[in-house]
C-alpha cells in the first residue's frame, strides 16, 4: 500500500493510509434500516469512513489474503460502505477510481482480488489496473518487499490510478 501511496504522490495526489483497525467497525446486521432512513442503526465509526470513500477521488482496497480471501475486517469495510452508499442512492463513490491490492501467498489470492473488484462494480467505480498480488509469507513486510514483482504491480496502480482520476475528473 505504501508503495501505491508514493507512486501516487509522484503523480502529484494527495494520499492517506487508513489503517482499518485503528477504527471500529462491527458488522452489518442485515436489518434494512439504512434503506428506510439513509443512516445506519449500528453505532460504530462507518460514518467516519464512509465520508472519507466520499470525499476521495480514488481509493486502494489492499488486504491479507486470508483462506483464500479478503481479511474479515476489510470484508466488513466493503459490506458496511458499500450497503450505506446504496441505501443513499449509489451516488457517492460513482466514477471514483477503485484499486485492490492482496497480500499472500502464491495462488491464494485471486478470490481476495475479485471481492475487492466486485465491490468496486456494485458502487459503480471505475477499476484501475494492474490488480496487485503481493507475495509474502507470516513474516509480513519483510516478505512483501521482497516480491519485486508485487512491488513494481503496486507502484505501476499507484500511477495509473491518479491518471485516471485526473482524466475522469468530470465525470465525478
Amino acid at each position: 500500500m505504501k508503495e501505491a501511496l508514493q507512486a501516487g504522490e509522484q503523480e502529484s495526489a494527495e494520499t492517506e493510509l487508513i489503517h482499518l483497525a485503528d477504527y471500529d467497525l462491527k458488522p452489518c446486521k442485515g436489518c434494512s434500516t439504512c434503506h428506510k432512513t439513509g443512516d445506519c442503526v449500528i453505532e460504530d465509526d462507518v460514518e467516519k469512513l464512509y465520508e472519507k470513500v466520499a470525499q476521495a477521488d480514488a481509493i486502494i482496497i489492499g488486504s491479507p489474503v486470508y483462506i483464500h480471501n479478503v481479511s474479515t475486517l476489510t470484508k466488513t469495510f466493503i459490506e458496511r460502505v458499500g450497503y450505506l452508499d446504496h441505501a443513499r442512492g449509489r451516488a457517492a463513490f460513482r466514477n471514483k477510481v477503485g484499486g485492490a491490492i492482496a497480500v499472500g501467498g502464491r495462488g491464494t489470492s485471486s478470490i481476495a482480488l475479485s471481492q475487492i473488484l466486485l465491490s468496486y462494480h456494485y458502487t459503480r467505480m471505475i477499476m484501475a489496473s494492474p490488480a496487485v498480488t503481493v507475495i509474502a509469507g507470516f513474516a509480513g513486510d519483510e516478505d512483501a518487499l521482497k516480491d519485486t514483482y508485487g512491488i513494481n504491480d503496486a507502484r505501476e496502480l499507484g500511477k495509473s490510478m491518479v491518471q485516471i482520476a485526473k482524466a475522469t475528473a468530470s465525470l465525478r
